[in-house]
Parts: structure tokens; sequence; C-alpha cells
């Protein structure tokens, strides 16, 4: 699966030319067969680094490289792959204090999504 759109790729882009700010997570990436999930909100010009939210057991916030993602072989010849269903218009600090709270990105989103279900508008 190609992991970036030409569409999100530029998003990406765009919010890693605009540095310091609380961006809407652009993408999220999983592992299909067990612990990986990435909420990518900024991609470096160099297209490989990318910032967001990442969960391999705890989540936290920091750096992840795309092309060390695209190279993940599965067993049945899976790889890491893109939710195509994921929206938010939540900002990573949302996401990030969440996950923390929740214990993983999977979970946050659980609690995010039936918050959302209620009316909450967060802030």
């Amino acid at each position: 699966m190609n992991l970036l759109t030409d569409e999100l790729r530029e998003r990406l882009l765009a919010n890693g030319r605009e540095r310091d700010a609380d961006h809407v997570p652009v993408v999220k990436l999983f592992n299909p067969l067990g612990e990986g999930t990435w909420l990518a909100t900024e991609l470096d010009a160099d297209g490989d680094a990318m910032f967001g939210l990442a969960d391999l057991g705890c989540p936290e916030l920091g750096r992840f490289s795309l092309l060390e993602m695209t190279s993940i072989r599965l067993p049945f010849g899976m790889g890491i792959e893109r939710d195509i269903f994921f929206a938010t218009d939540l900002p990573i600090s949302v996401w990030a204090e969440a996950a923390r709270r929740a214990e993983s990105i999977r979970d946050a989103e659980r609690v995010l999504y039936q918050a959302a279900q209620l009316g909450w508008e967060g802030g």
C-alpha cells in the first residue's frame, strides 16, 4: 500500500514548514498484525522524517522515518498500512494527552470518537 497519497504528502510538507504549531494529524498509520500506531502531523522536506504521535507500546510525541515504515515486512506479505477512514479535527496535543491517559492511541481513538458522538467539543 502507498502510505501517502500526493495530497497527504503535500499537507504534511506544508505543516512541516510551519514549525511549533499544534497541527491536526493528517494521517494514521498502523501495524495490521500487532503493536504500532502512528499519527503524523508533519513531514520534513527530506521526504522521510515525520513528526507526530507514535505508539509502540507507550505513546509519545517524536520523529519517525517514513522510509523505515515502508520497508517493514510483516508475515503474509503485509506491511504497515494507512487507515483510509481516519479523520479528525483535534490537534495532536489532544491526541497525545488522550493517548497518555488511555495508554494507547487505539484506546484514545475510541474515547475521543465516543466523546465526539456525545457532542464534546474539546477545549
